[in-house]
This record gives structure tokens, sequence and C-alpha cells, in this order.
């Protein structure tokens, strides 16, 4: 009898944690975009077994692809907005977290801007870097490590944040100038996605949630 009376109370200590965590999301204006068991509500084309779910966190790990968000909230349509994610890579990989985008079958996304997810890849544009747009060369957090990846849009304004450091201040110019095959990356609004690099690349994502500004 003890023994149950101890299993049931820690099973209610849980739910009251996990019941508490998601009460105070929802009154801070956050919304979680992954339930943290399938991928419903992410959708992706080529290469889909890029893609799993594996002990709460989505599993990037094989040939080049992006998972984009199309569930329910805000109708995965968002122009200002704060999102942040735990990130977790192993070594020597490389991947992304794209927002303003729209979904693609395949191939790089050619519209909004993507955010670098990379500690120690032979690309040198290091994790927070808005890429090829503000870079960062400097390494703030390590492989194997979970950390916390944040993005702020604010009308032109952008913020990136790694554990809550800034390394990223950009405002987008008017009329900015983009090269071939950058021509869509600006300031709109849409999706996000997740990017698999390179079958040598392995990262993590959970706890990714959103909250919509006016």
């Amino acid at each position: 009898m003890k023994r149950f009376t101890s299993l049931f109370t820690i099973a209610l200590t849980l739910l009251i944690c996990a019941t508490s965590t998601h009460a105070f999301a929802r009154r801070g204006g956050w919304k979680s975009l992954f339930d943290g068991k399938t991928l419903n509500g992410w959708k992706v084309g080529k290469n889909a077994e890029t893609f799993k779910v594996e002990d709460g966190a989505i599993v990037v790990n094989g040939k080049t692809a992006h998972l984009f968000y199309e569930g329910d909230v805000n109708n995965h349509d968002f122009k200002n907005f704060e999102f942040k994610a735990k990130v977790m890579t192993m070594p020597g990989s490389n991947s992304g977290i794209y927002f303003h985008t729209e979904y693609q079958e395949s191939g790089w996304p050619a519209k909004g801007y993507e955010v670098q997810v990379n500690n120690s890849h032979t690309d040198w544009r290091r994790t927070g870097s808005l890429y090829a747009i503000q870079d960062v060369k400097d390494v703030y957090v390590k492989d194997s490590v979970w950390y916390e990846e944040y993005i702020k849009v604010e009308g032109k304004h952008v913020i990136i944040k790694i554990n809550d450091k800034t390394v990223v201040d950009y405002t987008e110019p008017e009329n900015p100038e983009r090269p071939e095959g950058m021509k869509g990356r600006l300031i709109s609004n849409g999706t996000f996605a997740l990017q698999g690099h390179d079958p040598k690349s392995k990262v993590y994502f959970k706890d990714i949630m959103v909250k919509p500004l006016k």
C-alpha cells in the first residue's frame, strides 16, 4: 500500500508540474509548436526520413531537408514574434532555424531568413548568425549540451540570443540589396522551418515555442 501511495504521489506531482509549466507558458503568451511526441503540425517534402522524434525531441540527421511548421498556431503565419527552442548539436554538425519562410518540397528555402545552428562545423558562421547577413564568428555554446536559441522580430528589427546573451541585433534597411540566390532573404511574414543540412550532422530540437506579437 505504501508503495502504491508513493507511486501515485510521484505521478500526481509530475502531472501538476507539467500542468503548471503549460499554464505558465500560456499566461506569458507562449504557445508550443511541438507536442514532444509526433511531427503533427509539421511538414517535410523530399528526404522526410531526415526528421524523427525521440525522447521528446526532434532529431535531425540525414540528407538535406527542411521541416516546416504548418500547424494551427497563428495559422502558421507569423510577422512579429518571439521564438525560442532548446537545441543540442553533435560534434561537426550544422543546422538552422528559418523564419518568415514558406513550404518548399526540396532545396534550400528561398524565402525568409536563416538563423544558424553550428558550433563546430567547417562553416565559419557560428550559432546565432543571421546567416550571411550579420554573422557570428565566436562560439558561445558547446556541442552535446542543451542551450536556448531565441529570436525576436518586431518590425524590421531582429534580435538573436543564445542563452540570454544577445549575439545579433540587426535592423533591415530600406530597399536592402541581396545577391543572387538570396533575393527572398527579407523581413515579411511566414512560418518557421528546421534544417537538415547533411548526413554527418545530427542536431536535436525540443521545447519549441512562439509568442506572436502585434
